[in-house]
């Protein structure tokens, strides 16, 4: 994880860091006299997520990024914004996908505050995929707005998730399947939220692929890589099914997800080494990051529905 800082009040400075920071980019303002931007910028893996607060009118034109790119509007309007195809105003509370990865967009800030977050549109296809075909497609946003207000409720909640809970400690953020878990949960809490083309129901050929055998093959592959950051495409190639085929499968014989299952084995681990660790030398929150889980009041919980007891009570007893 890295960590990134920008303030100044000069606007040739502020066209530099935002063109390095993002894409190729011209900004101009109409309050040349008070133009302060102060901008934060946590790294993660594949993930940037940026609070941005621009004290002044500022209009933009960017190139394509190559990522998915949202915005969300903590105070302020961002108006005018178009990109081929969409022409669309923001204000607070508002999250959205700017453009596209592979369009270019201009649009105008209004004294806005706000939050990027931007990752590379492959962790799309890490969960979900598209029809079948020899040469699969990647999973693309066919809309810029999410499909409803408890869909955006629900991915504004995610990236204040990812921000408060990962990216404000790195010892938590850099473990790995720390980074890979978080990842997932972007990329489908994008998926739930916007229009897209992957294909979620099963077809007949998924149908088939479901069997016992699918699963075993499934279950295999995630106990041999627990340890590991896993994708639901990567179960389903270990398998050799497509992801709606291993996702039936789970769904039919044991009433779960993939991803679920892996958090139920990866806890039992975490169990283990509770039980086995030094509590002179070991914490829970160590060994819960050890094993995925960044949130200690969550795996607290989990843990407790689970094994009837506390995680301390576990490493201490």
């Amino acid at each position: 994880m890295s960590t990134l800082v920008f303030d100044s009040d000069d606007l040739e400075q502020t066209e530099d860091f935002l063109s390095r920071a993002y894409a190729r980019m011209r900004i101009g303002s109409t309050t040349p006299s008070a133009s302060r931007a102060q901008i934060r910028r946590d790294t993660l893996a594949s993930i940037s997520v940026d609070e941005l607060d621009l004290d002044f009118e500022m209009s933009y034109s960017v190139s394509p990024l190559g990522k998915i790119c949202l915005c969300l509007v903590h105070a302020g309007t961002i108006e005018d914004h178009v990109f081929p195809g969409a022409e669309d105003s923001f204000g607070p509370g508002d999250v959205v996908s700017f453009a596209p990865p592979d369009l270019p967009y201009s649009g105008r800030i209004r004294s806005a505050r706000y939050n990027i977050t931007m990752f590379d549109p492959a962790l799309l296809s890490q969960v979900a995929a598209t029809a079948d075909r020899r040469v699969p497609q990647p999973v693309r946003l066919t809309g810029h707005r999410p499909h409803s207000a408890a869909a955006a409720g629900h991915l504004r909640e995610t990236i204040g998730y990812v921000r408060d809970h990962v990216l404000a400690d790195p010892a938590v953020a850099d473990q790995p399947l720390i980074k890979a878990t978080v990842s997932q949960l972007l990329a489908g809490s994008v998926l739930t939220a916007f229009p897209n083309t992957a294909l979620t129901d099963p077809t007949a050929p998924d149908r088939n692929d479901a069997h016992p055998g699918t699963l075993r093959r499934a279950l295999s592959y995630i106990d041999d890589h627990a340890d590991r950051p896993i994708t639901v495409a990567g179960i389903a190639a270990a398998a050799h099914v497509s992801i709606r085929a291993l996702q039936y499968a789970f769904r039919r014989h044991l009433d779960t997800t993939p991803m679920a299952y892996v958090r139920r084995v990866r806890l039992a681990h975490a169990h283990h080494d509770l039980s086995t660790a030094d509590p002179r030398t070991a914490t829970v929150t160590d060994i819960a990051t050890r094993w995925g889980f960044f949130h200690p009041a969550r795996f607290a919980a989990l843990y407790r529905d689970t094994y009837g007891t506390a995680p301390r009570v576990t490493l201490h007893g």
